[in-house]
C-alpha cells in the first residue's frame, strides 16, 4: 500500500551523520511535528539535527488524508464530554493558530492549498443527535458553524454541520519546502538513522566529563544535545507510560479516478463507521479521496475494512477507478487533547507531542509552536491551559476501558498462538499465520515469494503480534507497535525488532 502523496513526491536530500556530534536540540521523527519543531529552533538561530529512520514524510503524515481544519468530525462534543468549556476553547486556539501559522506558510513558500467548506454529516437519521451535538459545541467555542440539509453530494446525508474556508493540500509538498527552509536555516536532516534510546542522567564523553545534555543512542552511533524532541507518533521511552495513556488506531485511504463530478467540499462522518470524502487535483484532474474505517491496531482483519471503502465508493461513485490504497497510524487520549510537553523523568531535557486523535494536520503545528515555546519561553495562554488541564472521571473511565481492552487482547493472542497448530505447508503470497514451536508464538508469512518465520512476541511489552494482510505487517494489538513481515520496526513504542 502506497499513499497518493508518496507516489507522487520527489525524495528530500539528506546529510550524513557523524557520531558524537553535538546540537543544541535533536529532533527524532521528520514528519509534520519534526520539521516545523526543527525548523522554528533553526530560525531561532540554534544548531539542529532531525534524525529520521525512514524517509520524510514516511509514517503518519505521508499517510494522512491532509485535511486542515477545525471542524473535525464530532471531535469537538466528544472533548466536552471529557473536559472543561475553558480547556475545549484552548484546544480550538490551539488547533486556529497552527492553522493559521501553516496556511500563512504555504502562502509564503508558494505550496498549493485548496480552500474548502468542512462538513460533519449523518448519514442516517440515527446520527442526528450527534451532527446536532457537534453543532452546538462548535458554536460555544467560538466557530462560525451552520446547519444544512441540502448538499449535493452521491451519498446519503440527513444533516450536517457546516464550517466554511477551510483547507486541504498534499502533505508532501508541505513537508519538501520545510525541509529545504530547515537545511538553508543551518539545520542537519538525517534519513536512514533509528533512534534507540536516550540517556539524560550521568553521561559523560570522552575528554569533556560528566555533562547535563542527553545522549541519543542511535543505530549509527551516538548523537548530544541539550534537548530532545519526539516527534515520532508516539514516544519510544516508556517514561510517563503515554503508550497506555493513548490508543493506537489504524483508518484507511483510498484514491480514485472518477468518470463523473467530483463534490466540493471536505466531508466527515459522525457515525461508525467513519467516511471521509475529499478530492484532490492530479494531473489537471480532480481525484477522489475516500478514507475511514478506523479499528485498533491489530485486532481484526484490515482487508475487510479496505473492502468496505471499495464497496461504499463503488455504491455512490459508480464507475470509480482505484489508483492508489493506504492506510495511516494515529493515537487518541482519553480526553481527545493531546499530551505535548516534557517528558518525566528527564530532567526537562526531554520532550515529546502525541496523541492527535486523527488531526494532526493541526495539532502538529500548534503542538510545535507549544514545544517551541516550553524551550524558548514563549507565552502562549492557550498552552498554558492545556499544560494544567486535569484528570476527569470521564477520562479515566475511558482510560481503564481501553487497558482492560488491551488486557483481553494479550490474553487471546497468546490462546490463539498456543491454539494454532503448525501449517503443513508455507502460507499463500501475501498471507501469514500465527502459530507456536514448543511454548513460544512464532508468526510465519510469505512475501514476494519469500517465506519467513519470526518471534510473533513483541519486545515493548510481550504482546503476541497478528498478520495485517492489507499492508503484509505483523501488528501488536497492545499498544500499535508494527513490523515488516521480516520483523522489521516500522512504528510504535518498541524500539527492537522481531527476531
Amino acid at each position: 500500500m502506497t499513499s497518493l502523496w508518496l507516489d507522487r513526491s520527489t525524495p528530500v536530500p539528506t546529510d550524513e551523520f557523524e557520531p558524537d556530534s553535538r546540537w543544541d536540540i535533536a529532533v527524532v521523527g521528520a514528519g509534520l511535528t519534526g520539521l516545523v519543531t526543527g525548523l522554528l529552533f533553526a530560525r531561532a538561530g540554534m544548531r539542529v539535527v532531525i534524525l529520521e529512520a525512514r524517509r520524510v514524510g514516511a509514517v503518519a503524515t505521508g499517510n494522512t488524508t491532509a485535511k486542515l481544519s477545525l471542524l473535525q468530525g464530532s471531535h469537538l462534543s466528544s472533548i466536552l464530554r471529557h473536559t472543561a468549556r475553558s480547556t475545549a476553547r484552548a484546544y480550538v486556539e490551539a488547533n486556529r493558530e497552527g492553522m493559521e501559522w501553516l496556511l500563512r506558510y504555504c502562502e509564503e513558500h508558494g505550496v498549493a492549498v485548496q480552500r474548502q467548506d468542512a462538513y460533519s454529516f449523518a448519514s442516517t437519521v440515527n446520527d442526528l443527535q450527534r451532527v446536532d451535538e457537534e453543532y452546538r459545541a462548535a458554536a460555544s467555542l467560538g466557530l462560525d458553524v451552520s446547519i444544512t440539509t441540502a448538499l449535493d453530494v452521491p451519498f446519503p446525508v440527513a444533516a450536517a454541520v457546516r464550517l466554511p474556508n477551510q483547507a486541504q493540500f498534499d502533505p508532501m509538498d508541505v513537508l519538501s519546502v520545510l525541509a529545504a527552509d530547515f537545511r538553508a536555516h543551518g539545520g542537519t536532516l538525517v534519513e536512514g538513522i533509528r533512534a534507540t534510546g536516550i540517556r539524560t542522567a550521568g553521561v559523560s564523553t570522552v575528554g569533556v566529563g560528566t555533562v547535563s545534555s542527553a545522549r541519543v543512542r542511535t543505530d549509527q552511533g551516538f548523537a548530544w544535545a541539550d534537548r530532545v524532541v519526539l516527534a515520532t507518533g508516539t514516544p519510544f521511552l516508556d517514561r510517563g507510560l503515554y503508550f497506555a495513556k493513548t490508543e493506537a488506531r489504524r483508518s484507511y485511504a483510498l484514491a480514485f479516478r472518477v468518470p463523473g463530478e467530483v463534490p466540493d467540499g471536505m466531508y466527515l462522518s459522525v457515525g461508525s463507521p467513519t467516511r471521509s470524502v475529499r478530492w484532490t487535483p492530479v494531473d489537471g484532474e480532480r481525484r477522489l479521496l475516500v478514507g475511514g474505517d478506523g479499528h485498533p491496531v491489530g485486532r481484526t482483519v484490515p482487508s475487510s475494512h479496505v473492502d468496505a471503502l471499495l464497496e461504499w465508493t463503488a455504491e455512490y461513485f459508480p464507475g470509480a477507478e482505484l489508483t492508489h490504497s493506504w492506510s495511516a497510524q494515529d493515537y487518541s487520549s482519553a480526553s481527545g487533547i493531546p499530551f505535548v510537553g516534557w517528558m518525566p523523568r528527564s530532567r526537562k531535557r526531554v520532550y515529546f507531542a502525541t496523541a492527535y486523535g486523527k488531526w494532526g494536520m493541526t495539532n502538529a503545528v500548534s503542538s510545535a509552536l507549544t514545544l517551541a515555546a516550553d524551550i524558548l519561553g514563549g507565552n502562549l495562554p492557550w498552552a498554558v491551559k492545556l499544560h494544567r488541564r486535569i484528570t476527569t472521571l470521564a477520562d479515566a473511565g475511558t482510560f481503564l476501558g481501553a487497558n482492560a481492552a488491551v488486557g483481553v487482547a494479550a490474553v487471546a493472542g497468546w490462546a490463539g498462538a498456543w491454539l494454532q497448530s503448525a501449517p503443513s505447508a508455507p502460507p499463500m503470497e501475501g498471507q501469514g499465520v500465527v502459530t507456536h514451536d514448543g511454548l513460544r508464538p512464532i508468526g510465519i508469512a510469505t512475501v514476494d515469494g519469500t517465506t519467513c518465520s519470526v518471534s510473533a512476541i513483541c519486545p515493548h511489552l510481550f504482546g503476541v503480534v497478528s498478520w495485517n494482510d492489507a499492508e503484509r505487517t505483523w501488528d501488536c494489538p497492545l499498544h500499535g507497535s508494527r513490523f515488516s513481515a521480516t520483523g522489521e520496526r516500522l512504528e510504535g513504542p518498541t524500539v527492537r525488532d522481531l527476531s
